[in-house]
């Protein structure tokens, strides 16, 4: 009833835990069943270690949260040798979120990532080109095609490409990177946003802006997911705001064909398989016997 398949990647449910919110995985074991979810996007993995931004990494706000932990992450060798090895008992697809600050890095990661156990990569394209001043890859068609591009002739694993909504036209950067080869879109990332303690006159993050997600973005993500939807394709994973069965029923009819949890997994550690559940109610109320017949289903 719930299981799927993303560009060759199967999974038991359609319910992901979100890159840069689930850890590497390992660190929810005590809350959740790992061979219950239906992957498993691991944190964004650099070349080289990263400490990540200085000062207060993370903010509360209404409905949702900011935050700027600047990729702090051990490096990709760290990954494969300890990493990788304690993620292998377990029966769930393992997807690694890879960043890079030149193309050149994303052809490394991606010829480096492609080893048994990994399952797919995701290509986080709103890291900043340090060759082109410093403007982040996802906004700029032709920059997010070559990143994908390069990825692409270092491995065959499937490539996952996350879009940044923090774009004048989704739709343009979704069909660039789909004509460039991606294998499937995941949207949307974080949203920029910023937050002033009023007290102190100073931002209250230490980078200044952050990211913006959790439930305050999901109808900005679903409108995108739709979007996107009409002009794609290949799969889309939708994310941006999911803590219920019901939200994800919301970006699966919006035309996605799986979805991923992040925010609401520090609110629930066990979301990613309640919402599986509330999805699996939701079809058996409606007598509906594959979650597949429920996407792009949206009357317009």
């Amino acid at each position: 009833m719930l299981a799927v398949n993303i560009a060759g990647i199967k999974m038991k449910t359609p319910v992901m835990a979100a890159s840069g919110t689930f850890g590497f995985g390992l660190e929810y074991g005590d809350f959740v069943d790992l061979n219950k979810i239906g992957a498993v996007v691991v944190k964004g993995t650099t070349l080289k270690p990263r400490s990540g931004n200085k000062g207060r990494r993370i903010a509360e706000t209404p409905s949702g949260m900011l935050n700027s932990i600047g990729l702090e992450n051990p490096g990709v060798d760290e990954f494969l040798h300890t990493i990788l090895p304690k993620l292998a008992p377990y029966d769930v697809p393992i997807i690694v979120n890879i960043s890079g600050n030149t193309i050149e890095e994303y052809g490394e990661l991606a010829a480096l990532l492609s080893v048994p156990g990994v399952a797919g990569l995701e290509l986080n394209i709103s890291c900043p080109n340090v060759k082109e001043g410093g403007i982040a890859f996802g906004t700029v068609c032709h920059s997010a095609a070559a990143v994908v591009s390069m990825a692409k002739r270092n491995t065959n694993l499937p490539v996952i490409v996350k879009l940044s909504p923090n774009v004048t036209d989704i739709v343009a950067m979704a069909q660039a990177v789909e004509q460039a080869g991606a294998d499937a879109i995941s949207l949307i990332n974080t949203l920029l946003g910023m937050a002033i303690d009023i007290h102190k006159w100073k931002p209250v993050l230490g980078n200044v802006m952050g990211g913006l997600s959790g439930p305050a973005v999901k109808p900005i993500a679903v409108r995108m997911v739709w979007q996107v939807a009409q002009a794609v394709h290949v799969p889309i994973i939708g994310m941006g705001g999911i803590v219920t069965g019901e939200d994800a029923v919301e970006f699966m009819l919006a035309g996605a064909s799986a979805v991923a949890v992040g925010t609401g997994n520090f609110v629930n550690p066990s979301a990613t398989q309640s919402v599986a559940e509330g999805i699996k109610d939701y079809l058996e109320n409606r007598g509906l016997s594959n979650v597949n017949q429920i996407v792009g289903k949206v009357n317009v």
